[in-house]
């Protein structure tokens, strides 16, 4: 027994998603797709998918916001947890990696649930919040430039009602973050990033160590 977090070897690893991860087929489909991709490390983990999606499915939520799109596979998990009426607003700045994206959305049936704007994060945000959709949105989910995370997270606080969720991927960086030797720029915004959210008394907060570390923060009311 341990009193402290498992260091998940390769065997282990393999358990828990055999013992966890219950993925439709189109899910698969488009993991198995992005992990042919030059930039496959951006996908997120099938554990943190299926984890999000049952946050989603708690919270009740009907209106949700990522920041990072990619080739879609976190925005399919969320859209697929929406109720029927749901809306998910999707950023991202790539044309090409969201058309693997749409193909897949495509494909599930969730297409019209998901409001894709293809433009910089920090506008479509501004945007929003400039259009009264302020305190609307029940779960918010950040996984873009890492530089532009702290802009992000302020305009997502913004968007998320009181008691919504943002969750934001990468805070532990492959174990960089502990590393004082490492000192490159996107290490050293994701550490002061993680110091900001741990001393913000307008939200709730807990690093989860899932993946590559999922921090949520839960507004306070």
């Amino acid at each position: 027994m341990s009193n402290q977090t498992l260091n998940l070897d390769d065997r282990l690893y393999r358990y828990l998603v055999n013992h966890s991860v219950h993925e439709p087929e189109v899910l698969a489909a488009l993991r198995h797709e992005t992990a042919q991709h030059p930039m496959a490390e951006m996908q997120i983990a099938p554990e943190q998918g299926q984890f999000m999606a049952l946050l989603v499915q708690l919270l009740g939520v009907t209106k949700a916001l990522e920041i990072g799109v990619f080739t879609g596979y976190s925005a399919l998990r969320v859209a697929l947890a929406l109720p029927p009426t749901g809306r998910l607003v999707a950023c991202d700045v790539s044309e090409e990696y969201t058309a693997i994206a749409r193909r897949y959305w495509q494909q599930a049936g969730v297409a019209d649930k998901i409001d894709l704007r293809i433009a910089p994060a920090a506008d479509t945000l501004a945007q929003l919040i400039e259009a009264g959709e302020a305190n609307s949105f029940d779960f918010a989910f950040i996984d873009a430039d890492k530089s532009g995370y702290p802009t992000y997270y302020e305009q997502a606080l913004q968007l998320v009602r009181p008691g919504g969720l943002i969750a934001v991927d990468n805070v532990l960086w492959s174990g960089r973050v502990a590393d004082s030797a490492v000192t490159d720029n996107r290490t050293t915004v994701l550490r002061t990033f993680n110091e900001a959210i741990y001393n913000d008394d307008r939200v709730v907060s807990s690093l989860v160590p899932i993946a590559d570390g999922l921090t949520l923060a839960m507004k306070k009311r």
